[in-house]
């Protein structure tokens, strides 16, 4: 598929109810904006091999503890999924498909994993998107949570307070809904925030741009996402598409607010559509 086509796709599949998204098929749509030729049967087919496995070892009757120590074995120990600390910021931990194929990922590719493999084998799990660090809670033990990251190891809320104090040098206030499970559409928002942030980094702005037109298709009332996006088309050139965004961004604004740049910017690239038609 083209980027154009994934883009309508991505935009049909996560127009649904946040009940019904489908995070491993929105996960492929994200990865096939990289590999326009990725083969959505196959992988499908790798994560159902996958619970297959799994399967083998989790049986209906057993307690969640029982379950998610019996899952965290077979995708951490026997399957040899793990966190990529050496690399954290190589943009494949992010793809559902090279996770698959690579067995390395960051905490919330791995957690995607977990809860999809999890699901499969009739193991009810959920997101929990603490800022810093993204954590899996099985869905009926509200004191369960496991880190995907750390090979599926178990934390208790105080343990998962002080990873939170830890990773903001206490900079940061607790609060206790870090550990709210998060719903479809925010779990998704964040991976491409994510990689918003990795090509950022790398300055692969063309790149940046697709993650950008994915964020407008999933949150189309979120007015950073939008700034972000106009300018990403003004860097890149795109003055009409940047006006379009920006303006669209500066009506959403309380009207006390001022943003000199930006209302700078705006003014520039209307001038300059007002002599592009004048010519």
């Amino acid at each position: 598929m083209n980027k154009e086509t994934v883009l309508e796709e991505f935009a049909r599949a996560t127009e649904v109810p946040d009940e019904e998204l489908d995070l491993s098929k929105t996960a492929f749509l994200i990865a096939s904006m990289q590999y326009p030729d990725l083969d959505f049967e196959h992988e499908f087919g790798v994560l159902d091999s996958i619970a297959a496995g799994a399967s083998r070892w989790i049986t209906e009757d057993m307690e969640a503890l029982q379950a998610v120590n019996a899952l965290s074995r077979w995708l951490f120990d026997d399957l040899g999924f793990a966190g990529n600390h050496d690399d954290y910021y190589d943009p494949k931990n992010s793809y559902l498909n090279d996770l698959l194929d690579l067995r390395l990922g960051i905490p919330i590719s791995l957690s995607l994993l977990y809860i999809e493999v999890g699901r499969r084998v009739g193991v009810p799990l959920v997101g929990i998107g603490m800022p810093g660090h993204f954590l899996v809670r099985h869905r009926d033990e509200e004191s369960l949570f496991i880190d995907p990251f750390h090979k599926g190891i178990l934390l208790s809320v105080d343990e998962c307070r002080k990873r939170f104090h830890k990773m903001t040098n206490n900079s940061v206030p607790w609060e206790a809904g870090h550990l709210a499970p998060i719903r479809n559409r925010d779990f998704i928002a964040r991976m491409l925030r994510n990689l918003k942030t990795i090509y950022v980094r790398k300055e692969d702005f063309i790149q940046v741009l697709w993650v950008m037109n994915m964020l407008v298709a999933l949150l189309p009332d979120a007015a950073e996402e939008r700034r972000d996006r106009g300018l990403i088309h003004h860097r890149l050139g795109s003055d009409t598409e940047a006006l379009e965004d920006l303006r669209w961004f500066a009506s959403t604004r309380h009207p006390g607010s001022k943003d000199e740049f930006l209302e700078k910017l705006i003014g520039d690239l209307m001038g300059l559509r007002g002599k592009q038609r004048s010519t």
